[in-house]
């Protein structure tokens, strides 16, 4: 299976899949005028990727902003994986988020909230 990859713009994070590791990164700034459209080949490609293998995955999550849209995109990606784990699949996720930002900290608490697997929320000093 490919490597799933899409640079950075101004209002896309950068997000890549490596398919040997199983490691997705996800970095940046998401405000894209339809984060749906954005999101969906994303989704699309964890899936597969999902069904595909049967390695573990670890999320590496590095974003300075969501719009409401994108936190919703982010939700049903962390919904995915989430179930991958509940499934047996060995699932984890690092949330990065600049250390002196408390509202940042608070965001990937409600993220982290109804999630059972591995969900470490790590402070970066920038």
């Amino acid at each position: 299976m490919k490597n799933l990859y899409f640079e950075a713009t101004q209002s896309t994070p950068r997000i890549h899949f490596d398919a040997s590791t199983g490691v997705l990164e996800m970095s940046g700034e998401s405000y894209p005028e339809n984060s749906f459209a954005f999101f969906a080949p994303v989704m699309a490609w964890i899936r597969e990727y999902l069904s595909r293998t049967s390695g573990p995955v670890e999320a590496r999550i590095n974003v300075s902003y969501l719009n409401t849209s994108s936190t919703k995109c982010v939700i049903d990606m962390l919904d995915c994986l989430e179930e991958a784990f509940r499934s047996g699949r060995n699932v984890s996720v690092n949330w990065y988020y600049d250390g002196e930002n408390d509202r940042a900290a608070d965001t990937a608490e409600e993220f982290r909230e109804d999630l059972t697997m591995p969900f470490t929320i790590i402070a970066v000093r920038e």
